[in-house]
């Protein structure tokens, strides 16, 4: 196996090299070129890494290297624990595949019409990326056919199995066929994942790059507060530690909303992701925080499961969890890719034992008690830079975001670097632009004919 971390040195598709040039890959991180050479192989992989590590990217140059665009039949099949890491995987796999002519990646989850997802998926698509529930409820209709699967990947393994997806998974192993490559791929190794890589791996090349991957940079504070000051706090302390994105963990949706209305009081562009939200709200809540339109993002723990947002700030814990695992999958969202983050969590009295568990069960946690600083710079390091701009088409109307950046930028009226991010669902899509261009940007976007139609635009807040 080469040492080297160039991807020339791999042996993928030329279309696949050129677009990682074009995406700016130009090393592999530690776990991508570990895995890549025996997953472009054929050969069977289970790999312990951290969120964070590019393990989408290694797994789908992978699968990407060994499709045949050509069999318009279903060839890949990745699982995923939630429907926002199913979405964002598939994302991502699109991302890596833009260059290849006709290829077809679909994401099938709950949340999203059955029926609508029916007539995709019998147009086979070369990959689909879905959660086990819903892949099994099409599997048992006899919409998909696996019987052309090539890879079957299982991401974040050891996270379905917390959340009790082991039934689907044996289900669904039932329609896969035996000649396969398996991928397996998680966070922590339990003696459960040993268990279900012996069912469903023949041989596997074993990747560990966790004592290997460079430890998360964190400053870990915690302030003392009081049932009738912690929200006031909350704000102290966002001000005073807060950048650009900042996420905001509470124990209860009840509380998620409570907190988000608080700092919208207060003049915060605040936004909250819980359990009462359906799919669409969830959508614009997660394309909202990651493309910079809303810097503060309140989230249940379940709710930010399959939560990817890169460069986030801080995370502050608006109470602590109950256990010691739940705290370090929280504070990990920040501080990634070799970056600092800081963590700062609110403990009243009655909370100090769920302080002293934490210290307990990570000794080399380092959190410090510290005072909440008087932030001389007000609101202005909370306030985004970026709008979001909704527009009723999407990818069911073969839009793309070339077209959305032309119509914003063909007029000369808006340079194309005032433009951030352009997310395209099925029937709808979102648009990020400098604040100061948004009653622009929606006007042409409205005003100007897309592809010989007219869309309805409107700025999201």
């Amino acid at each position: 196996m080469s040492d080297s971390s160039d991807f020339s040195t791999l042996d993928l598709k030329p279309e696949l090299l050129g677009n990682l040039a074009d995406l700016g890959y130009v090393e592999m991180t530690l776990v991508q070129a570990k895995t890549l050479p025996p997953l472009i192989e054929g050969k069977d992989v289970l790999a312990r890494a951290k969120t964070g590590s590019g393990k989408t990217a290694a797994f789908g140059l992978g699968l990407l290297t060994r499709l045949d665009v050509a069999m318009f039949k279903t060839q890949g099949l990745v699982l995923c624990p939630t429907r926002e890491l199913a979405d964002q995987v598939s994302k991502e796999l699109r991302r890596l595949a833009r260059a290849i002519p006709n290829i077809k990646i679909l994401s099938v989850c709950g949340g999203s019409p059955l029926r609508d997802q029916t007539a995709s998926l019998q147009r086979s698509p070369h990959i689909i990326v879905g959660t086990p529930g819903r892949v099994h409820k099409h599997l048992r209709g006899g919409v998909i056919d696996l019987s052309d699967l090539q890879t079957f990947v299982l991401d974040e393994a050891d996270r379905m199995l917390d959340m009790g997806f082991m039934d689907e998974l044996a289900a669904i192993l039932a329609f896969v066929p035996s000649k396969r490559q398996t991928l397996l791929f998680s966070a922590t190794y339990p003696d459960a994942i040993a268990e279900m890589s012996a069912r469903v791996q023949r041989d596997p090349i074993i990747v560990d790059v966790t004592d290997d991957e460079q430890p998360a940079q964190i400053t870990q504070t915690w302030c003392s507060v009081t049932r009738e000051n912690r929200n006031a706090e909350l704000l102290r302390v966002l001000r005073a530690w807060g950048g650009e994105l900042n996420l905001v963990f509470c124990n209860t949706k009840i509380d998620c909303a409570e907190v988000a209305d608080y700092l919208q009081r207060e003049r915060i562009v605040a936004i909250a992701l819980h359990g009462d939200l359906d799919q669409a709200q969830r959508n614009q809540v997660l394309v909202r925080f990651s493309n910079r339109s809303a810097s503060v993002l309140i989230a249940t723990d379940v709710a930010a499961r399959g939560l990817d947002v890169k460069d986030i700030d801080a995370v502050f814990n608006y109470e602590l969890p109950p256990q010691a695992e739940i705290y370090v999958h929280r504070i990990g969202r920040t501080g990634r890719a070799g970056k600092t983050g800081v963590a700062v969590s609110l403990v009243e009295d009655r909370e100090m034992w769920r302080l002293e568990e934490i210290e307990k069960a990570l000794p080399d946690a380092l959190l410090q008690k510290r005072g909440i600083p008087d932030a001389k710079r007000g609101d202005d390091a909370l306030n985004p830079k970026m709008t979001t701009i909704q527009i009723s088409g999407g990818r069911k109307n073969k839009l793309r975001p070339g077209d959305l950046l032309g119509a914003l930028t063909a007029q000369g009226t808006i340079p194309g670097d005032a433009v951030g991010s352009i997310d395209l669902f099925d029937s709808y899509g979102y648009v990020a632009v400098q604040n100061q261009y948004a009653q622009k940007a929606q006007r042409q976007l409205s005003d100007r004919p897309i592809k010989g139609r007219k869309y309805r635009a409107r700025v999201r807040r």
